[in-house]
């Protein structure tokens, strides 16, 4: 069992925010800091401190611009003081709100002392769910401020008594200013509030998938990997369970790999019944999974090996994709980026869908938990605002007449920036899909730019130096050949010169509304009205369902 014996929080100036020591006698925060920041940037997670007394291992996080550091001087497992460090920012932003932000560590510290309490007892690591938490200590609330400054009960509702009502205040109990023998009602599932009343029932769930995806200079996929996470939010009254039953093509069981799941996942039903996902959600929103796809396949590596020919090869179908043709124009001093948009992902459905709004006990599309929009469905997945970045050489000092030449976007360069960066709105991206002609190619947009080196820039106020070379002629040559022959070593050099001027790749951002790389569904949400408990008869929750396929330069073109 791991040992935590002091947790050390640090504002964007290395400032010391808070100090609390849960076991024994560990160095001071003073010690620890100069060391952690004498190890040259990126630091990593994990730095063995050899010359304090007894020698420490130090465990960092950094989140929001804050320092976490926690010192082990016992043999600890390093996972587990990793995540229990990550559980602190987590539950601090719960409390306190996000950003997490040092004014409010400052602002409500006797909160965050609690909290920090609650979650280690005697250095062994006890209870990091928030909505455990929320059961013992009170989240900071105006409101809760104002009523206990006047005399009033600032309690949360999970303490009070079975026959307190909101109209006797006679009933009520008296604020709580220490320990009492009253006994606190706690919930009998730890990772749930008790007593969790809603007025509106509903459940939305909200599957994200960021794309990695590498093509070669041919336009060949090399690899191509989809990280997907389950975002759950429940805002349902008393104890329910649920089913939520996940499907694609081919099975999950063979397309998903790397599963991970919240504690509140039974994995027995999961191993026996790959894709349904049975459990007691948390009260509000959680991340209830998260897993890895492989979008070429298990045989890509086979099919990369033997296969001769483009039609053989893997194919993908991703929203865009790029791809880098340098040394063009007679200097070779030229070079075009091409995007390549797929026509699937217009924005417009042909015919109306019925699935594309919510009802009670259906799955919705019309509201989600994440806040996206109403744009974009399964049916008819719309492109949003795209970007693609080309990076530049060392060696580029400017970019001449940059210009697109096909399509629309703003491309922006200064000289002395080390990239180019391409953006098209979503507006610009159905203006373009509108120009397409058909016959599933999709539209095509095209960027085209000159570089320029240091050479060039001077070569103009320098003169120009006397060939010293010798040539050889053939008699029979004509005047002209001889003349052709005279400038080619000279075209040879230009080449040469600007070929590692040329950008080596370029990568593309984009997010698709209600469109999955993986092919994952939710087939169907279900609440087990037999297990579930405190939710009253005839209540059937609101049920909303949505997708989002993001890329953060994740589609990269090599050259």
């Amino acid at each position: 069992m791991s040992t935590v014996e002091a947790l050390y929080i640090f504002d964007e100036h290395n400032t010391p925010l808070l100090e609390h020591s849960y076991v024994g006698r560990p160095p001071a925060s003073s010690t620890l800091l100069p060391l952690y920041l004498s190890h040259a940037a990126p630091r990593p997670s994990l730095i063995y401190l050899p010359n304090t007394n007894p020698a420490t291992l130090l465990y960092s996080v950094i989140q929001d611009q804050l320092l976490f550091l926690c010192p082990c001087s016992s043999d600890t497992e390093p996972l587990q003081v990793l995540e229990f460090l990550h559980r602190v920012a987590d539950v601090l932003e719960d409390f306190l709100g996000s950003p997490l932000l040092a004014s409010k560590i400052e602002a409500h510290y006797d909160v965050v002392a609690q909290l920090l309490n609650e979650m280690v007892d005697g250095g062994i690591i006890a209870c990091t769910e928030p909505n455990a938490l929320r059961d013992v200590v009170d989240a900071p609330n105006f409101i809760k401020s104002l009523l206990g400054g006047v005399g009033l009960p600032s309690s949360t509702p999970s303490s009070l008594t079975p026959s307190a009502t909101p109209f006797s205040l006679a009933s009520r109990p008296s604020p709580r200013l220490g320990p009492t023998n009253t006994p606190q009602a706690t919930s009998s599932v730890p990772w749930r509030r008790a007593n969790v009343r809603h007025t509106s029932n509903e459940m939305y769930v909200d599957i994200v998938e960021t794309l990695e995806v590498t093509l070669s200079p041919s336009g060949r996929p090399l690899s191509a990997i989809a990280n997907g996470t389950v975002a759950f939010t429940a805002k349902v009254s008393g104890v329910p369970d649920l089913i939520l039953q996940l499907g694609c093509p081919g099975g999950v069981q063979n397309a998903v790999a790397l599963p991970v799941f919240h504690p509140c996942v039974r994995l027995n039903r999961w191993k026996e019944r790959p894709g349904e996902l049975s459990f007691v959600p948390p009260d509000g929103r959680f991340v209830l999974a998260g897993y890895e796809v492989d979008l070429l396949g298990p045989a890509a590596l086979d099919a990369f090996s033997t296969s001769a020919s483009a039609k053989s090869s893997p194919k993908l179908n991703i929203p865009a994709t790029v791809s880098v043709h340098p040394s063009l124009g007679p200097s070779a001093s030229d070079f075009e980026v091409r995007l390549q948009l797929n026509p699937r992902f217009t924005g417009k459905s042909p015919a109306p869908n019925s699935s594309s709004t919510g009802g009670k006990g259906g799955l919705g599309r019309g509201i989600s938990g994440a806040g996206f929009s109403s744009s974009g469905t399964t049916a008819a997945p719309a492109i949003e605002e795209m970007a693609v970045h080309i990076p530049l050489p060392v060696g580029v000092r400017n970019i001449a007449d940059l210009r697109v030449l096909k399509g629309n976007g703003d491309a922006s360069y200064s000289p002395g920036d080390r990239s180019i960066e391409w953006h098209i709105s979503s507006r610009e991206i159905s203006l373009l899909m509108s120009q397409d002609r058909g016959g599933g190619v999709g539209a095509t947009a095209t960027l085209r730019g000159t570089v320029i080196g240091q050479e060039d820039e001077t070569a103009e106020s320098e003169p120009a130096p006397f060939a010293t070379g010798t040539y050889d002629y053939d008699d029979e040559q004509t005047p002209s050949q001889q003349e052709k022959t005279k400038t080619e070593p000279r075209k040879i050099d230009y080449a040469k010169r600007n070929k590692v001027l040329m950008p080596s790749c370029a990568t593309v951002s984009f997010s698709v509304k209600g469109w999955l790389a993986s092919g994952i569904k939710v087939e169907s949400l279900n609440l087990d009205h037999k297990r579930s408990k405190g939710l009253g008869s005839g209540v059937t929750p609101y049920k909303g369902v949505k997708y989002l396929c993001v890329s953060r330069r994740g589609v990269e073109a090599r050259c």
